[in-house]
């Protein structure tokens, strides 16, 4: 059938009478609210969609199959790069109201809904003595379904991996509206294709999922969180490398350099090391049973006498929270070096770690901006902060070279430009220097074989989409980083 805006006003009209008023919207505050993700990159758009189960799904989907609408699923909204703005109009489907989470304890596993909240997964899985690794910053807010549309990762990647690593089975429905299991609650599945892990990762772009069964493993016994101070940010790096080697394997091994420390220190008024102020810092904590973490212990000592210039251990929960702090709060102090931030999740192998550091000093120097980097530094996956003024013209283009000269920066050594957040829009003009044109036309060929019509989420991952030329909107999230311009 051919697209034309007629069609599209009709299928709306069709989808208002199938669903009713209650789960559909075609103006207000609440659709608004969904034409935009963190990104914030606002569209217009026909009709929101509020899918409360499965055969609201279907129903949804078939009626847009046969009229070639534009479907965007959603859940929580905490994408940051726009893979959940609905740039080419026609339908947003919101699965955040299905979140339904079901622990089969005597299996290890979880049985969620798309919009069960990663946090309360977590509270239910340790009420059971399970527990759930995967720890994006906003899991307080964001959804089962839009982690493994973009396979999120977090903290806890140095140790349990990513959101890959613990999805046993999808089920959902295909652009047709045609309901697909892609295995179920076993942990053997040899049956066909992989179908399963084509979908996470996709951004929507594949087929809508409407039930997830994740992998569980047993809580661990205690925790236990230390932070150390290095010379220079090559030592911070060379002693991560060093810890790795060594057999050490932490939980979390969380990376600030000098830039990052000195939104905390000298802009938020966090100063963990009274003596040795605004060196580069390594937080890290370790999990697993009394004995390991005894062990741990000895051995994190022989690692700070040779590399730390200083280090505290915290002795309970409390002073634990206390140092995780500094983390919490370095990102919204970087609002003091600029009103706006890109905040890139590149991604380096270990042994291209020091030419990584040095290239955001020569990409500071090169582009006059400003850019604290933390992150995830035994998996590499570092967030780079690109901080400017969008309402200055030559600030903005000196921001967007900068980015591109990142991106080719961390391909050259052998990295890649996302670990977590995805392509969406705003890295979708990068794509094609991460990816071959081979590549590139594989992943087409799947997305022609299984959306023809190309009704999911058009307009994402492939087709470059330069965000610069569009304004954000100013709406405050509940999930955003708080700027924090100066303590005192």
């Amino acid at each position: 059938m051919k697209t034309t805006r007629k069609n599209h006003s009709r299928a709306t009209s069709e989808l208002l009478k199938l669903l009713g008023p209650r789960k559909v919207f075609r103006d207000g505050e609440r659709k608004f609210m969904a034409s935009f993700d963190s990104g914030k990159l606002s569209y217009e758009y026909a009709a929101l969609v509020c899918t409360r189960s499965d055969t609201d799904v279907e129903k949804v989907l078939r009626l847009a199959n046969r009229y070639s609408v534009p479907v965007t699923t959603r859940g929580a909204g905490t994408s940051l790069t726009g893979s959940a703005s609905p740039v080419h109009g026609g339908w947003v489907l919101d699965t955040s109201p299905m979140k339904r989470i079901a622990i089969r304890k005597e299996k290890s596993m979880a049985v969620v809904q798309p919009g069960a909240v990663i946090g309360e997964l977590q509270r239910k899985a340790e009420d059971e003595g399970l527990f759930y690794p995967p720890d994006p910053s906003s899991l307080k807010y964001c959804t089962v379904g839009g982690n493994i549309a973009c396979n999120a990762g977090g903290m806890r990647c140095a140790k349990y991996g990513v959101t890959r690593d613990f999805v046993v089975a999808l089920e959902g429905y295909l652009p047709s509206g045609d309901k697909v299991s892609w295995g179920g609650e076993y942990k053997k599945f040899a049956t066909g294709y992989n179908i399963r892990d084509l979908w996470i990762g996709s951004e929507g772009t594949l087929g809508v999922i409407t039930k997830a069964v994740l992998r569980l493993i047993p809580k661990p016994e205690a925790t236990w969180t230390c932070v150390a101070a290095f010379s220079t940010e090559k030592r911070a790096l060379r002693a991560v490398k060093a810890m790795l080697k060594s057999g050490l394997t932490p939980s979390i091994l969380e990376y600030l350099d000098e830039g990052s420390i000195y939104c905390a220190e000298e802009i938020a008024g966090i100063r963990l090391f009274k003596e040795v102020g605004g060196k580069p810092l390594l937080l890290i904590e370790f999990d697993g049973s009394a004995v390991e973490l005894r062990q741990v212990k000895r051995s994190i000592k022989e690692w700070v006498n040779e590399w730390a210039l200083a280090f505290k251990a915290a002795r309970n929960e409390n002073e634990a929270h206390n140092l995780w702090e500094v983390r919490r709060k370095c990102s919204g102090a970087m609002f003091a070096l600029g009103k706006d931030k890109l905040n890139e999740d590149i991604v380096v192998p270990l042994e291209s770690q020091l030419k990584l550091s040095d290239e955001i000093k020569r990409l500071r120097k090169t582009w006059k901006l400003p850019m604290p980097t933390f992150g995830h530094a035994a998996d590499g996956n570092f967030h780079v902060n690109i901080m400017f003024d969008r309402a200055n013209p030559e600030e903005r283009s000196r921001a967007e070279q900068a980015v591109k000269d990142l991106m080719r920066t961390v391909v050259k050594l052998g990295g890649t430009i996302s670990g977590e957040h995805g392509i969406g829009l705003a890295k979708s003009p990068f794509l094609r220097i991460a990816r071959s044109e081979a590549e590139i036309e594989a992943m087409l060929a799947i997305k022609r074989a299984l959306d023809p019509k190309a009704i999911l989420n058009p307009g994402k991952v492939f087709h470059p989409y330069e965000v610069w030329d569009k304004t954000p909107v100013s709406v405050p999230l509940p999930w955003d980083k708080k700027p924090i311009l100066k303590t005192g």
